[in-house]
């Protein structure tokens, strides 16, 4: 072990957290702060409660804590919290995240508190304490403190969040360094360092021209103080041409609340870019970037930022006399430009007036070989999803147009707009209730909504308007390029011949493409045990295979066509990838696992 990531006995624990931080700082040779932060004193082991539930933990929390922090004696409060934290027995950021939710009958005192635990706290729990209290408490001068803080192993992310209301660049520092696991953005964070706004400039346009490294795109930009970079070289084309890349990134839906949403600097970044667009290349990529820009600022989470009226068409209307008219007929092998052919349009339309409804099929490009698929809702201009749910994207048309669920009848239907990316039973989906009434569509009944306040209001849409809409997108399929038209033709094939799966024990589980392989068609089948046997948990087995089509150039219809014909002769196990499933099943069968495959026990 090293001298920097030894963890010393303090010889009395009344040495606080805060001056051990500082101590361990000031004694490294170059300055720098291990990424994992420098190891805590010694200490008891962090507990670990599996038996409390969420409510559980919430109440003894609040009976722990809350009559001590009304206590306007900060010292007196200080050690009780020492001692009830250490009674509690919790997992620090369990600890952490219940003392964030508690109601204060005191504000003042409770602020005081909280200094006392993190400027002279020798214990991470009781100092986890009055950091969670300073995420909405804090004030400017706790800053230095929280700074220190964060350099220990284990406080990063709680001094991260205290931070943030209070100063953005160190807040994104510290979350930079205890996420990049690769190192990539060390050499931005060593510029940063240094003060230099050249080096920063250099170390900025030195990061890898690809997605996992601007993955952390809102942080590398509060970080780099991005803003202020631009303030200073409005024209400087590279920069412009990362700042497009960071803002795309940040609009992003695929995983979490949009990065867009809560960068401050947004709106005059956006500005500067659009402004200065003008001094960017005509290159393909550069061209690409820019429509990407302008479909996140007509239909995604950029919409929601707080733009003064009229601005946002203003940038719009800019990008659109920018950007050159798009080819008539598809670019044979140049992906590039048929992506932008394809969308070239779409953020220039003009919403209509009112509550109107839109559907519009977004493929949101990072790369030539890297799309996602969404539809996104648009109301009086709005989107909907958001707006109302911020873990995921909406569903693709294929779920949403294609099956017909946005259809409305005049029995009520509930439908699924989108889901979290991690799945619904563990951070929730989004839904709406559909129903005609006479003359008017009703969407109501929403359920999962993921925003603040008051549930989102009941919109009722002129009938006709609204059937003329859905009409109107499942006609259109200008979005769609050759590997997913094959697989939207191959699942219209299954649909209408269910026989040719079902002769082979097989169902279809998904046809379409992967936002990584966008040119490749993928089929995913399922195979129950045909003798209905179960695993452990009482659940049928099955088995996973995975049939390829990468793109080859044949026209959709013909290469779908030719893939119904196999599996019409051909059972899909003997040439597709078992990918998935159980390995009793698939021993018991004779079949061997594709290479990555996830084998069940």
């Amino acid at each position: 072990m090293s001298a920097r990531e030894e963890r010393p006995s303090l010889s009395s624990r009344t040495t606080s957290l805060y001056d051990y931080a500082l101590f361990r700082h000031g004694i490294e040779p170059d300055g720098r702060v291990p990424r994992r932060g420098y190891p805590l004193p010694d200490g008891p082991p962090e507990p670990s409660r599996a038996d409390l539930t969420w409510q559980q933990a919430q109440a003894e929390v609040t009976d722990a804590l809350s009559p001590l922090l009304a206590d306007p004696d900060p010292v007196r409060a200080a050690d009780a919290v020492h001692r009830r934290a250490a009674d509690l027995a919790m997992p620090h950021r369990t600890l952490r995240a219940h003392t964030a939710r508690l109601t204060l009958t005191d504000e003042a005192a409770a602020r005081r508190t909280a200094r006392q635990l993190t400027r002279t706290g020798t214990d991470a729990a009781a100092v986890g304490v009055g950091m969670a209290l300073l995420v909405r408490l804090g004030e400017p001068e706790d800053v230095p403190c929280l700074k220190a803080l964060g350099m220990l192993h284990g406080l990063a992310d709680a001094a991260s969040a205290a931070l943030d209301p209070l100063d953005r660049q160190a807040a994104a520092l510290l979350y930079i360094r205890h996420r990049d696991r690769r190192g990539e953005l060390a050499p931005l964070t060593d510029a940063i360092a240094t003060g230099d706004a050249e080096a920063v400039r250099s170390a900025l346009l030195s990061l890898p021209d690809e997605d996992r490294a601007l993955w952390l795109a809102r942080r590398i930009a509060e970080a780099a103080d991005l803003h202020g970079l631009l303030r200073a070289r409005p024209q400087d084309a590279e920069l412009l041409a990362l700042t497009g890349r960071l803002l795309h990134r940040m609009a992003d839906q695929l995983e979490s609340r949009p990065d867009i949403l809560d960068y401050r600097p947004a709106r005059a970044v956006y500005e500067t870019l659009v402004r200065h667009a003008d001094r960017l290349p005509p290159t393909p990529e550069h061209r690409a970037l820019l429509l990407s820009v302008a479909l996140d600022l007509h239909s995604g989470p950029a919409v929601l930022l707080d733009w003064r009226p009229g601005r946002r068409r203003a940038l719009l209307d800019a990008l659109d006399g920018l950007l050159p008219a798009a080819a008539q007929e598809p670019v044979p092998g140049d992906r590039e430009a048929d992506w932008f052919r394809r969308n070239r349009h779409l953020p220039f339309a003009r919403a209509g007036d009112g509550d109107r409804p839109r559907w519009e099929v977004v493929v949101v490009h990072r790369s030539p070989d890297s799309s996602a698929v969404e539809t996104r809702i648009l109301i009086d201009g709005v989107p909907l999803v958001p707006a109302l749910f911020g873990k995921g994207r909406g569903h693709p048309p294929e779920y949403l147009i294609d099956s017909g669920r946005l259809r409305a009848a005049p029995e009520p239907r509930e439908v699924q707009l989108c889901e979290a990316y991690c799945t619904e039973g563990c951070c929730g989906a989004l839904y709406v209730t559909i129903r005609r009434d006479g003359d008017e569509v009703v969407w109501g009944g929403w359920r999962g909504v993921d925003v603040k306040g008051r549930p989102p209001r009941e919109y009722r849409f002129d009938a006709a308007t609204y059937d003329a809409e859905i009409e109107r997108a499942e006609q259109d399929h200008s979005w769609c390029w050759p590997a997913r038209r094959t697989a939207r033709l191959i699942s219209a094939g299954l649909r209408d011949r269910p026989e040719l799966l079902g002769q082979w024990g097989l169902m279809a589980a998904d046809i379409s493409t992967h936002h990584r392989e966008p040119h490749t068609t993928v089929m995913r089948f399922v195979f129950l045990a045909p003798d209905g046997a179960e695993d452990r948990h009482g659940r049928p087995l099955r088995l996973y295979f995975d049939w390829r089509l990468p793109d080859d150039g044949t026209a959709p219809e013909e290469r779908a066509a030719a893939a119904l014909e196999r599996i019409e002769r051909s059972d899909p196990k003997d040439f597709a990838q078992l990918q998935r499933g159980s390995s009793e099943l698939a021993a018991a069968l004779g079949y061997s696992w594709a290479d990555g495959a996830d084998q069940d026990p």
